[in-house]
């Protein structure tokens, strides 16, 4: 027969996986959580700063195209390989962003002159270390399995949380802010943590969702329904030799023309794969993108999906981003996100003082017990 282990058992056990994984991961944590804390407001940081760099003066005249500003590039440095290229249709006279590995270079929407290059600006660093920890592929594993590991830190923490009485219930849910630095440090982990972890497990499991393809298929499964490829598109039998510049000019302006109105246009060149052009149109809750996949070498349409075609699957995995940043719910969604964030920062700091004192603590007995017997030794 086999015997149903009691509370207080379950508690020893998440107790322990608790705090092995902590310490395995706090660190790693704290980056992942104060990073995201920061980039949650993004939008706004970029706006209130206006960059020199990012904008130019307004001019009556139309946007110069993509084949002279990458012209320009190649010339600037022709030995580095575009990863990025960014432009904001929204505002005429913001400066189109085309990146490279480590270094981002801003041009003139108007003229195709090139206005600056400079490292990526801190903000991208602040992404970067947020889903890579600046260690390119090795980071971005070491990162998803740290949110798996999170997760799993948030549901036993949840049940060593819960109190064995009700009467201690309230006890659980304040903070004993006139007791010493050590009850007052538990309560913050405890408590804080507490209130942060249902919002937590929303953002976890939002930032799982970006990484891991079972999770999208979960989703997907919870819907009925499932994500789609897009739509192939037939290839065409004649390839013509035309220059990356031409090439990526062309495919802008025949996306734009067909699909009008988008807010941005992004292309993600990764060497050996597919070139993906994104175009976000405006949108209120579920972000509106029809994304376009185009051969590498050739420049032709292999694939298309449009937001119009969307299915429940498809409208949460474009709507993951803002649920995991807040977005989805305005500027209040944003304040939660960035509160959650910080205390999931203070998690693994408060936690770890609390680990040190039961460490403390612990090596004081055995003095304890030694000196007792050496009392009774000598009152024998």
């Amino acid at each position: 027969m086999i015997s149903v282990p009691s509370l207080k058992q379950i508690k020893n056990i998440a107790r322990q996986v608790h705090l092995w994984l902590g310490l395995a991961t706090g660190i790693i944590v704290f980056i992942i959580s104060i990073t995201g804390c920061i980039y949650v407001f993004e939008e706004e940081i970029r706006d209130f700063s206006k960059d020199e760099k990012l904008y130019v003066p307004i001019q009556e005249k139309p946007f110069v195209g993509l084949e002279k500003i990458v012209t320009n590039f190649q010339k600037e440095v022709p030995k580095q390989k575009i990863t990025s290229i960014k432009i904001n249709q929204q505002t005429p006279n913001a400066a189109v962003e085309l990146s490279t590995k480590k270094k981002a270079f801003y041009f003139n929407p108007y003229d195709a002159s090139l206005i600056s290059s400079d490292k990526q600006d801190w903000l991208t660093v602040v992404r970067k270390l947020h889903t890579e920890l600046l260690l390119g592929e090795t980071g971005g594993f070491i990162q998803r399995w740290s949110v798996v590991i999170f997760t799993l830190m948030l549901l036993t923490g949840l049940i060593l949380w819960f109190p064995q009485q009700i009467r201690s219930l309230k006890q659980s849910l304040t903070v004993k802010w006139k007791g010493t630095f050590k009850r007052v440090n538990y309560d913050l982990h405890n408590v804080l943590g507490f209130y942060a972890s249902f919002f937590l497990i929303v953002i976890a499991f939002t930032g799982l969702f970006f990484a891991f393809k079972e999770v999208k298929n979960a989703a997907a499964f919870v819907t009925g329904t499932e994500l789609t490829e897009g739509i192939k598109v037939k290839s065409e039998n004649t390839i013509t030799k035309e220059s990356l510049a031409v090439r990526y000019d062309r495919i802008y302006k025949r996306i734009n023309q067909k699909y009008p109105g988008a807010n941005t246009a992004t292309f993600s060149i990764k060497k050996d794969k597919d070139v993906r052009l994104r175009m976000t149109y405006p949108y209120k809750w579920s972000r509106n993108q029809n994304t376009f996949f185009f051969d590498a070498k050739t420049g032709q349409m292999l694939r298309y999906k449009l937001y119009k075609d969307f299915n429940a699957a498809d409208i949460i995995e474009a709507s993951n981003y803002e649920v995991h940043t807040g977005r989805f719910f305005g500027l209040f969604g944003k304040i939660i996100a960035f509160f959650a964030s910080l205390i999931a920062a203070s998690l693994p700091i408060t936690g770890f003082i609390i680990w040190l004192k039961k460490k403390k603590k612990a090596k004081k007995k055995p003095s304890k017990k030694l000196s007792h017997k050496k009392l009774d030794k000598a009152f024998s």
